[in-house]
């Protein structure tokens, strides 16, 4: 990261943002819990359900899984429900106790809330998935607005979901401030001309830092504090 962006993120230079775009899983929550739920509980699950060994599971789901990265269907719980034959919701609110807050997040949060800045959490989660995450962690207590990309009917990904992002919040991309871990949805939001884009290089606490393939990078929100 350069020193000259580096000086534009600090604390001192936060008055160059009036709204602040944040992702959710990977960026305030930990990925942590969204890899354990697709890649062990639902293979696991499914394979008691199937009479199957947990590996033909996955390989079952994963085919089901390829290709989809990055659409709607991706992200969205009722076609997982349907697709897999279980209870998606059902099995995230009986794992809800993994959920939880990435190192350092609620301190940026609270710095955040401090400044009097506009705080808007920006998600392609489910809209179930969300409400069970704000009734988990309490993230009305900070943010502002939650925008979730089901409800504009494309994902992140898309650059039509900025086009529909700004129309809802008329912000001024020059003053905004992007934070996300999903290198696809980065690259979205540059191309549409935001003023500031930022990947977390550390969304899932169990796992390496990411390739940030070129973006500006911090490990996560907490090293702002």
């Amino acid at each position: 990261m350069s020193k000259e962006f580096q000086d534009m993120l600090s604390p001192i230079n936060w008055e160059r943002f009036d709204t602040i775009l944040l992702d959710m899983d990977g960026t305030v929550l930990d990925l942590a819990f969204d890899n354990y739920f697709w890649r062990e509980l639902v293979p696991g699950v499914y394979a008691r359900q199937q009479d199957i060994s947990k590996d033909a599971a996955r390989d079952v789901i994963y085919e089901l899984y390829s290709g989809r990265e990055g659409t709607l269907e991706w992200y969205c719980l009722e076609f997982w429900t349907e697709q897999l034959g279980l209870d998606v919701l059902a099995l995230k609110k009986s794992s809800r106790d993994r959920i939880r807050f990435l190192p350092g997040a609620t301190d940026f949060l609270d710095a955040v809330k401090a400044g009097n800045k506009r705080l808007v959490l920006v998600t392609n989660a489910h809209q179930h998935a969300l409400e069970l995450k704000k009734a988990v962690t309490g993230l009305d207590r900070w943010f502002d607005e939650f925008v979730c990309s089901h409800d504009f009917g494309v994902p992140k990904e898309h650059p039509e979901f900025w086009h529909q992002l700004q129309g809802k919040l008329g912000f001024d991309p020059a003053t905004t401030l992007f934070v996300d871990d999903s290198i696809p949805v980065l690259d979205a939001a540059i191309e549409y001309g935001l003023g500031a884009v930022v990947a977390i290089r550390c969304p899932d606490t169990g796992k390496p830092p990411q390739n940030t393939k070129g973006h500006h990078f911090i490990d996560g929100v907490g090293c702002w504090v």
